[in-house]
């Protein structure tokens, strides 16, 4: 019986429901080991290298570059090194009449073969299917959110199963269908409440069959991420009464959709005229990735949200001359982002209104939920599209932390390598386009955030200072905001707020 695994795309984010096959780090017939690197995929929020959690040769890919994958379909096949033929494992078993009984090809017969090589054979896959057992479980414990390879700092207890049998953490009696199923609902599902704490189907498998209720373990990975031994140490934790587990006919079963007829990932050249303009088609572009979600997010801002707009225009010469004072010390001196975002959370904690999410409810009613503390996020252009990383905590850090703060996350966005949590969690934007030379914009809301401020370029104009003309340092702000959670008063006070902060910058600036 063939034990060749499936790995299934897992789930690389909250709320992400596939992914775009990049390229291939492997081929057909390689030879691989546990946490190997084998493809890399592109979701709406990062690039992401997926480790494979099986050891063996390279049996099928599922997928060519350019294709979307959606999560829970295959995405590799790997045969076990137990199961791939050698010259020692296909040795022929002897037969009735003292001969060996040959299960190779005619013309491939081996009349020397012996039952003592055959039991030295059966003795070599053996080992051979035991090493691949001890590498699979001493895996580094590598984990993409919602899937990962095993490991950790105890290993899980283990029956010995018959050779036939397709997983080592499988009770013997789990047949093909139930475990296909059983793998697709256990890798879709979360534990509530905890961003990023999905938890791998071999992890939630094992809770399951010890009676660990994962709703209330603490995962010790990154972002609240349930490992393996945070269930073993449940496992050995003293037990208070019975632990509940959810019936299986009570498990919601996950409805999988067809997988999409795509376009390659490139832009292609069409033939065909539009019949609208009469004018020929020269590109489709799909829309996929980071500009699929940020297309469904701006829709879903503008139809959901009320949103207004006010502006002013600011002196930021004070700031500047601050700044170039520092520099002249020889300090080191944060970025002018750095500043305004240290303005901006001084003003969320005088106007907390703005610093808000709404939520509604099954019967149509609604909740402001307030936040205590800030995760400013910093809209950022990357090769990928436009993302949102936020600093979190950001009302605690000074503005040179900021600064070291915002720089690491625009680096690791442009390389795509930021976490979902540090572009999932933001409950305000700063949005600095003034970079791209232009001095204001009525910026979209970054849903389901109620606020978004934006900074324009700074440029020399005339301005009145003590009743005569000067030219000075200006910027424009420009605040978008949800009517719903506040009016104009609390906008506009927040705005002028930032707008003193930039001109009398001292005034909040002595934690630097």
């Amino acid at each position: 019986m063939s034990e060749t695994r499936v790995f299934l795309l897992p789930d690389l984010g909250e709320g992400l429901t596939e992914a775009e096959l990049v390229s291939w780090h492997v081929a057909v017939g390689d030879s691989i080991e546990v946490d190997q690197p084998i493809a890399e995929v592109e979701t709406a929020k990062s690039a992401v290298e997926v480790p494979s959690p099986y050891a063996g040769i390279v049996a099928e890919l599922h997928g060519k570059p350019g294709e979307t994958l959606d999560v829970g379909k295959p995405l590799i096949s790997v045969t076990p090194v137990s199961s791939v033929p050698t010259a020692d494992n296909a040795a022929p078993a002897p037969s009735p009449d003292g001969h060996a009984a040959s299960s190779m090809p005619s013309g491939s017969d081996r009349p020397d073969a012996t039952p003592g090589a055959a039991s030295s054979a059966a003795t070599a896959a053996e080992a051979a299917a035991e090493t691949y057992r001890e590498e699979e479980k001493a895996g580094s414990g590598n984990v993409l959110i919602g899937y990962g390879t095993p490991g950790g700092h105890a290993a899980a207890k283990r029956t010995r199963l018959p050779k036939a049998s397709v997983s080592v953490l499988e009770p013997a009696e789990t047949q093909p269908a139930d475990k296909a199923a059983d793998d697709l609902t256990l890798l879709r599902t979360r534990v509530p409440g905890k961003l990023g704490a999905v938890i791998s189907p071999l992890v939630r498998r094992m809770a399951r069959e010890h009676g660990v209720d994962l709703g209330e373990l603490h995962g010790s990975g990154e972002s609240g991420l349930i490992m393996r031994r945070d269930v073993e140490k449940a496992i050995s934790a003293p037990v208070a009464g019975p632990a509940e587990t959810t019936p299986a006919a009570l498990v919601k079963p996950v409805e999988t959709k067809p997988a999409p007829v795509v376009e390659p990932a490139e832009t292609k050249e069409t033939q065909g005229r539009d019949a609208r303009t009469g004018l020929a088609i020269s590109t489709r572009t799909p829309v996929r990735g980071v500009r699929k979600v940020v297309a469904a997010t701006m829709s879903r801002s503008r139809s959901e949200i009320p949103e207004a707009t006010v502006w002013v225009d600011v002196d930021a010469t004070g700031l500047m001359e601050l700044r170039e004072g520092m520099k002249a010390g020889g300090a080191a001196v944060p970025g002018l982002l750095a500043f305004i975002a240290r303005f901006v959370t001084a003003g969320l904690k005088k106007y907390p209104e703005l610093n808000t999410r709404i939520e509604s409810a099954e019967d149509g009613s609604q909740e402001i939920i307030g936040f205590d503390g800030v995760n400013l996020g910093i809209a950022a252009q990357t090769d990928r599209g436009l993302v949102v990383p936020s600093v979190r905590s950001a009302e605690k850090l000074s503005a040179r932390e900021l600064d070291a703060e915002i720089r690491r996350l625009t680096d690791v966005a442009r390389e795509g390598k930021a976490t979902p949590t540090e572009l999932g969690s933001g409950t305000f934007t700063l949005n600095n386009y003034g970079v791209f030379g232009v001095d204001g914009s009525a910026a979209i809301i970054n849903h389901p955030e109620v606020a978004i401020l934006g900074v324009g370029r700074i440029i020399d104009k005339p301005w009145v200072v003590n009743g005569e003309l000067a030219v000075r340092k200006v910027t424009e702000l420009t605040l978008t905001f949800d009517h719903r959670v506040c009016d104009g008063g609390t906008a506009a006070g927040f705005l002028r707020f930032v707008a003193d902060a930039i001109e009398n910058p001292t005034t909040l600036l002595a934690d630097i």
